[in-house]
């Protein structure tokens, strides 16, 4: 068990908690991981186990819970179905970070995404960018976030990238706040590298973050790359269930459209004589004779309608 949660356990919630062996870093092994928290804890689980190729199981004590979808009601079953073998495992893509920074070297490893962003709040930074060596563009923005499938619904959906299912083998680029008329997301191939400048005169220095925890400045004039690692992260599933089935899920997305909702409601809308909008009628906006007469569309002529009245 991991010191840390260890201690909150027996500190923290005063528990009575036996442990056969604890743990500092990623200095362990096992043959899974289990992340109790939201997907932050999740990120965190990932950045330790690394390399190591262990499959994680998240369960969801936080808010969303796209990568700890473990609901706490379910952990005894959880964990009799781990014991007996039932469960699959999911290859997820990584980026790996390429720099001069030691400290970055350490663990340059992200699930979600690398954001080279600006440090001043009020200037710009000037990002040169260019993909397999082939320049691209020069950004004057907020910043970049370079992300993979799994972190599309992360801090890329929030800067208006698209979703991308798990095993699509592609990466995205999405310039923040970017002073361009060309500033769409990018969506490309997962063998790319991204090799990205702060340029000597930019207005503003850098700042990189990697899953939005490891945090470093990065000086004018410095260069990083982003690839895909040839590692991957595994991710232990039990249910069978859809991507998007979750999606629809978490981001409670309406999936009714608008007009069938519409339709849906005018089929069972009483009117004031106990007679029921139509709701072709209802939804093509035409007109409906009652006992008041007839219900015209043009909102000058009360009462009447252009061309023939509907029956």
């Amino acid at each position: 068990m991991c010191r840390d949660f260890y201690q909150f356990l027996t500190a923290e919630l005063k528990m009575d908690v036996h442990a056969d062996y604890l743990f500092d870093g990623d200095n362990f092994t096992a043959d899974m991981v289990i992340s109790i928290g939201g997907d932050g804890t999740f990120l965190k689980a990932a950045r330790r186990v690394g390399k190591k190729g262990i499959p994680i199981l998240g369960i969801n004590t936080g808010r969303l819970g796209f990568l700890a979808d473990i609901s706490p009601e379910e952990m005894e079953e959880t964990f009799d179905e781990i014991e007996s073998g039932r469960y699959s495992v999911e290859e997820r893509s990584v980026l790996q970070l390429i720099c001069d920074d030691k400290h970055l070297q350490d663990a340059p490893y992200a699930l979600n995404e690398i954001a080279v962003l600006k440090r001043d709040s009020s200037s710009m930074i000037s990002i040169r960018t260019a993909i397999n060596g082939a320049y691209l563009n020069t950004y004057q923005a907020d910043g970049l976030v370079i992300a993979t499938p799994t972190g599309s619904t992360a801090y890329a959906f929030s800067a208006g990238g698209p979703v991308m299912w798990p095993n699509v083998k592609a990466l995205q680029l999405i310039p923040l706040a970017a002073h361009a008329l060309f500033a769409r997301p990018l969506i490309i191939g997962s063998g790319s590298t991204f090799t990205i400048d702060i340029l000597d005169d930019s207005m503003s220095e850098g700042w990189i973050c990697c899953d939005g925890r490891r945090q470093r400045a990065l000086p004018q004039g410095t260069r990083v790359m982003v690839r895909e690692s040839r590692d991957t992260l595994r991710l232990a599933r039990l249910s069978g269930v859809p991507f998007t089935n979750r999606l629809v899920s978490k981001f409670d997305l309406p999936v009714v459209g608008w007009r069938e909702h519409a339709r849906n409601e005018a089929s069972s809308q009483p009117l004031h004589h106990g007679h029921t909008f139509p709701a072709a009628a209802y939804a093509a906006g035409v007109a409906v004779a009652g006992d008041a007469g007839v219900a015209g569309t043009d909102p000058d002529k009360p009462g009447e309608r252009d061309g023939k009245a509907g029956a």
